[in-house]
C-alpha cells in the first residue's frame, strides 16, 4: 500500500511539473509577451491581436506537438526495448524513420533523377508528411511480413536495422545528384522541428497518436509477460505472433507519425525508459507507461524552451539540445545507480 501511495505521488509531482513546463514553453518565444497576458490568451481573448495570434497559432500547437513527441517517442522506445529485451533498441530499430527519410528525400531530392513529378509534388503543404507517412508504411509493411514468418524476435531487429541501410544506400545516391539547395531542404528536415504545425495539422497527429496509444494500453499485459523470456511466455499462454505483431503496429504508428510531422528527433525514445525505470525501479509497464508519458513530454518542453535561446531571434535545432541535454543525464544516472534495471 505505502508502494502504490508513493507512485501516486510521484505521478502527481512529475503531472505538476509537466503543467510548469508547459506554461513556461509558451511563455518563451522570439517575441516578449507579458505573463500574466499568456494566462488571459490561455482563458479567453487579449486585446493585442499579434500576441493573441502567436499564442494561439504556434505557441500552443508548438507545445503540444512537444508533449505527443516526447511522450510518443519516449512510450515506442520501451515497447521495442521490451520486445527485443536490448537496451539499446529505440523507437526506430525497424527502419521506420529510415523508411520516413527515404521518402522525404524522393520528394525533396527525387526531381533531380525522377523527373518534374516530384517537383510538382512538393508544391502541397502536405507532401513531407504523406512522403514520410507512406515511406514508414511500407517499411512496416515489410517488417510485418518478416514478422509472421520468423520465428526469432531478434532475426525481426536485425532485419529491421537492414531496412535502414537500405534505405540510407538510396538516400546517399540521391544527394549526391541534388542541388545544394535541395540538401540544404533535406538536412533542415533531418534537425527536426516542433513548431511548424497548425491545428488541423495537430489533429491529424493526436488521432493517428491516439490509436497508438490504444494499441499500446492493450498490450501491458503482454509486455509485462514478455519480460520473462518468451518460452516462459508461451507456457503462460501468450500468443507470442499476435502480441509482437500489435506492438509492432503501436509503434510504428507512434514513431512513423512524430518523424512525419516532426522529422526524425534523436535520444528521447531511447534514453527516457532507461531514467524513467533508473528513478522508478520498476519493470512493471503498469506504472512504467504512464511514467515514461510524463518523462517523455517535460523532457522534450525542456528540450524546445532551452532550443528557443530565450531572448534571442535564433532557434537552434531541437535534435541537438535533445542529445546533448539527454545523454549527460542518462550517463549520470547510470553511474550513479551503477547497474541498469531492466
Amino acid at each position: 500500500m505505502s508502494e502504490s501511495r508513493s507512485y501516486i505521488f510521484s505521478f502527481i509531482v512529475l503531472l505538476l511539473v509537466l503543467i510548469l513546463c508547459f506554461l513556461l514553453n509558451v511563455n518563451l518565444g522570439s517575441v516578449s509577451i507579458p505573463t500574466k497576458e499568456i494566462f488571459k490568451s490561455l482563458i479567453g481573448t487579449i486585446d493585442n491581436e499579434s500576441w493573441e495570434y502567436i499564442i494561439q497559432n504556434y505557441r500552443l500547437p508548438k507545445a503540444f506537438t512537444a508533449v505527443l513527441v516526447g511522450s510518443g517517442l519516449g512510450i515506442s522506445g520501451l515497447l521495442m526495448q521490451t520486445l527485443f529485451r536490448n537496451p539499446l533498441a529505440g523507437p526506430f530499430v525497424l527502419g521506420i524513420t529510415s523508411g520516413a527519410s527515404l521518402g522525404v528525400a524522393l520528394v525533396i531530392m527525387g526531381s533531380s533523377i525522377l523527373g518534374g513529378f516530384f517537383a510538382i509534388f512538393l508544391i502541397s503543404k502536405w507532401s513531407i508528411v504523406i512522403a514520410a507517412s507512406l515511406g514508414s508504411f511500407l517499411v512496416l509493411l515489410a517488417v510485418m511480413v518478416v514478422s509472421t514468418r520468423v520465428r526469432d524476435t531478434m532475426a525481426i531487429l536485425i532485419i529491421g536495422l537492414m531496412f535502414g541501410s537500405i534505405t540510407a544506400a538510396v538516400v546517399s545516391v540521391l544527394s549526391y545528384f541534388s542541388s545544394a539547395e535541395q540538401l540544404q531542404q533535406y538536412i533542415f528536415w533531418g534537425f527536426g522541428s516542433l513548431g511548424n504545425l497548425s491545428w488541423n495539422e495537430l489533429f491529424v497527429f493526436f488521432t493517428i497518436y491516439l490509436i497508438g496509444m490504444l494499441l499500446t494500453i492493450f498490450s501491458i499485459k503482454s509486455l509485462n509477460t514478455l519480460l520473462l523470456g518468451e518460452n516462459y511466455a508461451k507456457s503462460l499462454g501468450l500468443n507470442i505472433k499476435k502480441s509482437r505483431i500489435l506492438i509492432i503496429i503501436a509503434t510504428s504508428l507512434l514513431a512513423g507519425t512524430i518523424t512525419a510531422f516532426a522529422g526524425p528527433i534523436a535520444f528521447i525514445g531511447l534514453a527516457i525508459p532507461h531514467i524513467t525505470r533508473q528513478i522508478f525501479n520498476t519493470s512493471n509497464h503498469k506504472i512504467l507507461l504512464p511514467a515514461v508519458f510524463l518523462f517523455g513530454a517535460i523532457i522534450m518542453l525542456i528540450c524546445d524552451s532551452i532550443a528557443q535561446l530565450p531572448t534571442s531571434d535564433y532557434t537552434l535545432p531541437i535534435n541537438a539540445i535533445t542529445s546533448l541535454i539527454g545523454a549527460p543525464v542518462v550517463v549520470w544516472l547510470l553511474v550513479r545507480k551503477r547497474k541498469m534495471i531492466f
